[in-house]
C-alpha cells in the first residue's frame, strides 16, 4: 500500500492550539549565570502539527522578531538588545503550523524562560581570590576543609541579591547558615588550566536586614586532591582558594561584598576531604560556633586572616552542561548486623554519591562507613577487586579509598552528609555504630550531572527490560560532571569510553551540553603535536608521575573520539555548530595520524621488505594503541608490551573510520574541496587496509572476531568480500560456542553487522546467550549496573574489577534500532527523516521504544499475536519516517499516530496500514 492510501486514511481531529514546549538556550533548561552573550533559543514545535511555518519570539526586554516563517526551531540567535553583564529577560514563543490537510493556525504562546547572563568579562571581578594559609601543606588526603567567611550588615531588605562563586578545589556557600543552591561538587570537573567555571545563585532570599555572615567551605576536590587510578594529586596546583562576590541591590544601590584580605579563615568540621579515599569529619570542631555555624566572636578571633592570591581570572566561564546535584534518594532495602558487629547497609542498586547518616555514635565516638559493590564470604563489604595497581612499586596495590570517618559530638539534629568527596556502592559498611541503624537513619544519595531522560525502551523478555535498566544505571552513575569510566576506582573521562557509548546515550539522555563542556576539554588537553590524551580533564603533558600514562596517549580509538562524539552529536542534534567548535582539532588529530602512517613503518614490516609497498603508507601500524582491550580468552592486557605491539589492523580500520566521518562533516560544514580529498583519502586507506588484511579468499588474516566486525562496521572490504567476511564471523562466533568475543572496541558494532548481513538470528542468538561471556549472564547473577569484566562477578560471587563500567551497554542500541525499530534515516540529523523497522527475534512478543528528538517525540511500539504484527508509531512535527515491514514497499508517512498490520516476519509477509491520525 502506497502513501497516498495512507493520507486517505487520517481522521479529522477537532483542532487543538497547544504551544511549543522543552524551550531552551543553548541546550540548558536553566539558564542562569551563563556566559554566551549571543545565546540560542530552541523548542519542541506543538504536538499534533504536520509542519512549523513561522514563529515569533518576544522577551520583556523588548526583543521582539515578528513573525519569522520559517521552519527552523533549533538554535535560534537572539538579536535583541545587546547584552551584558548581569542581564535578565525572559521570552516566550508562539508558532504557526500547518495541520493535516494545509491550514495554518497559530500556536497558543510558550509558557516564558527566563535567562540571566553572568559576569562576562574579568573587569566585572571586584573580589579577590583568597585562601588559607598553609606554611606546611598537609599529606595527601589529609588535607582538612577550610572555612572562609565574613561578616556584613544591610540597611534594609534588599530587591536583590546575587552570589558568583568559584575555587580552586570544591566549595560550598553558605548564607546565615543557609546553604546556597542545590549545586553539589561546584564549581566542577574542568581542564582547570584552560577553563574554571563559576556559578551564580540568587540569593535574595537568605539576606536579611542587620547582620548577616557569607561563609564558604573549601576542600582539595579535583584541583589539588587525589585522582584516578594512579592517585597523582596536586594535578594543577598546590593550594586551594576561593573566589566569591557577592552584588546586592536596594533601590539604585549596589552593594558588593567580594572576597579579599579582609575575610576570616578558620577550620571546620572537616578533618580531611578527598574525592578517592573519602571524607572525616569531627563535629566537635563546630563546638563554640554561632547558631547559624559562622564562627562566634570567640572563634573568629581565633580564626586567621585569608590570604589575598594572584590567580588568573581569564579563565572563567559560566555553565554549558546542566549542574550536578543530588537527583535521587534512596533507602536501604536492607540492614544486616554482622557477627563481627559491623552493620551492612544494601541499598539495592550500585549508585554513584554518597550516604546521609542521621544516627551517630556518642560523643567522641567514631563511626566508618567503608563502600563497596560486592560482599565478600562473611557479609562484610569488600574492596579488594577496585584496589588499583601501584606503579610505583610493582606487585603493591594502593587503597581502593571510598571510606568516610565521623565524630560526634553529641549536638541534637547532628547528621552527616559528606558533601566533598564521592563513591561507588550498593552497599556501605557501617563500623563502630552501638546503635542498631533503622531504615530512616541511613540514606542513599544518587549524585551526577542532572541530564534530561529522552529516550526509552521495554518489551516482552524481562531479562531484556533488566539489560536495558542497568544499562541506564551504569550511564547515570558515571555522568557526574564528565563521562568517567567508573564512579569509584578511577572516575576519569576516558574518550574512548565516550566515543563508543555516546551514541547510545544521546538516545537515553540529553547529552549535548554535557558533551560540549567536555569537548572544550579535550580541545584544551590536545598536545601540540595533535594527540589527543586518553583522559580529560587532565592537567597536559610533563605532569603525570606514573610514567605509562604519558606513553599511552595517541592511541587509535581512544584520541579518534575527537571526530567521533563530535559526529554522533551532530546527527543527534543536527547542530552543525558542534562541528565547527572541534574542526581544528579533529583535524591536528588526523595530521599526527596521517604523519606517523606515512613517515613510520612497525619494524616487523621492516624486517619482511626494506623498501616499503607503495599502499603502506596509509597503514598506521606503530605507536602504542590499547587494541582490541580485554577480548575475551584473550591474553592479559600488557601496557608496557602493547607499546611494541603490531596493532595496525586496528589503528588503520580507526584511521579509515575517521577520515570518512571528517570526509562526511566538511561537506556538513561546506567544505567541498576538504571533503573531497578526505573522502580521497579514507578509500585509500580501506584499499590499503584490505590489500594487507584480507588473504585472497576475502578472509580477514589476523582472524578475530573484533576484526572482522570492524571490517564490515567500517566499510574496509569491498562488497564482493562482504559475505566471505561475514561468514569468517560466523564461524568465530560459533567456535565460541556462540558467544561474545570482542573486546572494548568492537562490542558495540557486533549484533548490528550482523543483523545489517544477513545474520539477525544469530545476533538475537548472542544477545540471549547466558553463559559467560554475555550481557545475561550480568542480568542472571544480579547485576544493577554493567561490568566492566564479563566475569565481573564470577559463578562463585566474588568481584572481578570495576563492576559500574557502561562500554559493554552500547548493545542496548541494538534493541532501539532493531529490536524495537527506530533508527534515523541515513543522511539525516536531529531526526528529521527516520526508519521504522522492526526486527522481532527470540521470541519476543512486544517491543516499544520512545525517543525525544529536536523535532519533538517520537514513539514506536509494536506487538505480535496470532501470527500478526501490530505497529503503532507516533511522528512528530516535521518529521518524516519509512515504515519498512516485510513484504512491501516502504510506507512513507508525515506527523500524527500510524497504525499498521503486517503478518509476522516469518510467516507469509502481508502488511497494511490500519490507520493514521493527527
Amino acid at each position: 500500500m502506497t502513501s497516498s492510501s495512507l493520507d486517505a486514511d487520517v481522521e479529522t481531529q477537532p483542532r487543538e492550539r497547544p504551544a511549543p514546549t522543552r524551550l531552551r538556550v543553548e541546550y540548558l533548561k536553566e539558564a542562569f549565570g551563563i556566559t554566551a552573550s549571543a545565546p540560542r533559543m530552541s523548542w519542541a514545535p506543538p504536538a499534533g502539527t504536520v509542519q512549523q511555518t513561522a514563529y515569533r519570539i518576544t522577551a520583556d526586554n523588548g526583543w521582539d522578531t515578528g513573525k519569522v516563517t520559517s521552519a527552523r526551531h533549533q538554535l535560534i540567535p537572539y538579536t535583541g538588545p545587546a547584552l551584558q553583564s548581569r542581564s535578565r529577560f525572559e521570552w516566550r514563543v508562539r508558532t504557526w503550523n500547518t495541520d493535516a490537510d494545509g491550514t495554518e493556525t497559530a500556536s497558543a504562546w510558550s509558557d516564558p524562560m527566563p535567562v540571566e547572563l553572568g559576569l562576562l568579562h574579568a573587569s566585572d571581578w571586584t573580589a579577590q581570590w583568597i585562601g588559607p594559609e598553609e606554611p606546611d601543606v598537609p599529606a595527601r588526603e589529609e588535607r582538612p576543609g577550610y572555612a572562609l567567611h565574613k561578616a556584613f550588615t544591610l540597611d534594609t531588605v534588599p530587591e536583590t541579591g546575587r552570589a558568583y562563586a568559584t575555587a580552586h578545589g570544591i566549595y560550598e556557600l553558605f548564607l546565615n547558615g543557609v546553604r546556597v543552591g542545590d549545586q553539589q561538587l561546584t564549581p566542577g570537573s574542568t581542564s582547570y588550566n584552560t577553563t574554571l567555571q563559576f556559578q551564580a545563585y540568587d540569593i535574595t532570599g537568605l539576606l536579611r536586614p542587620g547582620g548577616n555572615t557569607i561563609r564558604a567551605v573549601l576542600t582539595d576536590g579535583w584541583y589539588r586532591g587525589t585522582f584516578g587510578y594512579t592517585r597523582d594529586a596536586d594535578m594543577y596546583g598546590s593550594s586551594t582558594a576561593l573566589l566569591a562576590q557577592l552584588e546586592i541591590q536596594s533601590g539604585d544601590n549596589r552593594t558588593v561584598i567580594g572576597t579579599d584580605g579582609s575575610w576570616r579563615v578558620s577550620r571546620t568540621e572537616i578533618l580531611g576531604a578527598d574525592l578517592m579515599a573519602g571524607q572525616r569529619t569531627d563535629f566537635r570542631a563546630l563546638e563554640g560556633t554561632a547558631d547559624d555555624a559562622a564562627p562566634c566572636a570567640s572563634a573568629a578571633a581565633e580564626a586567621g586572616a585569608a590570604v589575598v592570591l594572584n590567580c588568573s581570572y581569564g579563565t572563567l566561564t559560566g555553565p554549558v552542561a546542566p549542574p550536578t546535584r543530588i537527583v535521587e534518594e534512596f533507602p536501604p532495602v536492607s540492614v544486616t548486623r554482622l557477627a563481627s558487629g559491623r552493620q551492612v547497609v544494601d541499598f539495592g542498586q550500585n549508585i554513584h554519591g554518597w550516604v546521609r547518616l542521621s544516627t551517630l555514635g556518642g560523643p567522641g565516638e567514631a563511626v566508618t562507613l567503608v563502600y563497596g559493590e560486592a560482599l565478600d564470604a562473611t557479609g562484610d563489604v569488600t574492596q579488594d577487586h577496585l584496589r588499583p595497581h601501584d606503579f610505583r612499586r610493582p606487585g603493591q596495590f594502593l587503597p581502593a579509598g571510598q571510606v568516610d570517618v565521623v565524630t560526634a559530638s553529641g549536638a541534637p539534629g547532628e547528621v552527616f552528609e559528606p558533601r566533598h568527596t564521592t563513591h561507588g556502592f550498593q552497599y556501605v559498611s557501617v563500623q563502630g555504630l552501638t546503635t542498631d541503624l533503622a531504615a530512616e537513619d541511613i540514606t542513599a544519595c544518587l549524585v551526577h550531572t542532572d541530564l534530561e531522560p529522552v529516550g526509552s525502551f521495554t518489551c516482552s523478555d524481562p531479562r531484556l527490560n533488566k539489560l536495558h535498566d542497568i544499562v541506564q544505571w551504569s550511564f547515570r552513575d558515571n555522568a557526574c560532571e564528565v563521562p568517567t569510566d567508573c564512579p569509584q576506582r578511577e572516575k576519569a573521562g576516558w574518550t574512548g569510553d565516550w566515543q563508543l557509548f555516546v551514541p547510545t546515550a544521546a538516545y537515553l539522555y540529553d547529552v549535548t551540553g554535557f558533551s560540549r563542556k567536555w569537548l572544550r576539554d579535550v580541545r584544551a588537553d590536545q598536545w601540540e603535536n595533535g594527540v589527543i590524551v586518553n583522559i580529560s580533564p587532565s592537567p597536559g603533558p610533563g605532569f603525570t608521575s606514573a610514567e605509562f600514562m604519558a606513553f599511552t596517549n595517541g592511541s587509535c580509538g581512544w584520541g579518534d573520539a575527537i571526530a567521533m562524539v563530535p559526529w554522533e552529536l551532530y546527527l543527534a542534534t543536527g547542530d552543525a555548530g558542534i562541528l565547527a567548535e572541534n574542526w581544528d582539532a579533529m583535524n591536528r588529530w588526523l595530521g599526527f595520524v596521517r604523519t606517523t602512517a606515512e613517515t613510520q613503518r612497525h619494524p616487523s614490516v621492516t624486517a619482511a621488505g626494506a623498501v616499503p609497498a607503495p599502499h603502506e603508507k596509509y597503514l598506521w601500524d606503530t605507536g602504542f594503541h590499547f587494541g582490541e582491550w580485554m577480548e575475551p580468552d584473550g591474553p592479559e592486557p600488557d601496557l608496557f608490551a602493547a607499546r611494541s605491539a603490531d596493532h595496525g589492523i586496528v589503528a588503520t580500520a580507526y584511521y579509515r573510520n575517521t577520515t570518512a566521518v571528517m570526509a562526511q562533516a566538511a561537506a556538513v560544514l561546506g567544505r567541498p574541496e576538504e571533503a573531497r580529498a578526505l573522502a580521497n583519502l579514507s578509500e585509500n586507506i580501506r584499499q590499503a587496509w584490505e590489500k594487507e588484511y584480507l588473504d585472497p579468499a576475502g578472509q580477514v588474516t589476523q582472524p578475530s572476531q573484533a576484526n572482522c566486525v570492524r571490517a564490515l562496521a567500517f566499510d574496509l572490504v569491498s562488497p564482493q568480500h562482504r559475505s566471505s567476511v561475514t561468514a569468517q564471523l560466523v564461524s568465530l562466533i560459533r567456535e565460541a560456542g556462540t558467544h561474545v568475543g570482542t573486546g572494548f572496541l568492537a562490542t558495540p558494532y557486533l549484533l548490528p553487522v550482523l543483523a545489517d548481513n544477513g545474520e539477525l538470528d544469530l545476533a538475537y542468538e548472542l544477545l540471549m546467550q547466558d553463559s559467560e561471556p554475555s550481557w545475561l549472564v550480568m542480568v542472571d547473577r544480579g547485576a544493577t549496573t554493567m561490568w566492566e569484566l564479563w566475569n565481573g562477578l564470577d559463578a562463585g560471587g566474588a568481584p572481578h574489577q570495576s563492576l559500574n563500567h557502561y562500554s559493554k551497554g552500547a548493545v542496548v542500541s541494538f534493541l532501539h534500532r532493531y529490536t524495537a525499530g527506530l533508527r534515523q534515516a541515513p543522511g539525516s540529523a536531529g531526526y528529521q527523516r527516520i526508519i521504522i523497522e522492526p526486527r522481532p527475534g527470540a521470541g519476543l512478543s512486544s517491543a516499544a521504544t520512545s525517543h525525544t528528538g529536536p523535532q519533538g517525540r517520537i514513539d514506536v511500539a509494536w506487538e505480535i499475536d496470532d501470527g500478526v504484527l501490530a505497529l503503532g508509531a507516533t511522528v512528530p512535527s516535521g518529521t518524516t519516517a519509512e515504515v519498512r515491514l516485510p513484504g512491501e514497499p516502504v510506507a512513507v508517512v508525515g506527523p500524527g499516530a500510524h497504525s499498521f498490520l503486517a503478518a509476522d516476519g516469518s510467516k507469509s509477509p502481508h502488511f497494511h496500514p490500519a490507520r493514521s491520525t493527527l
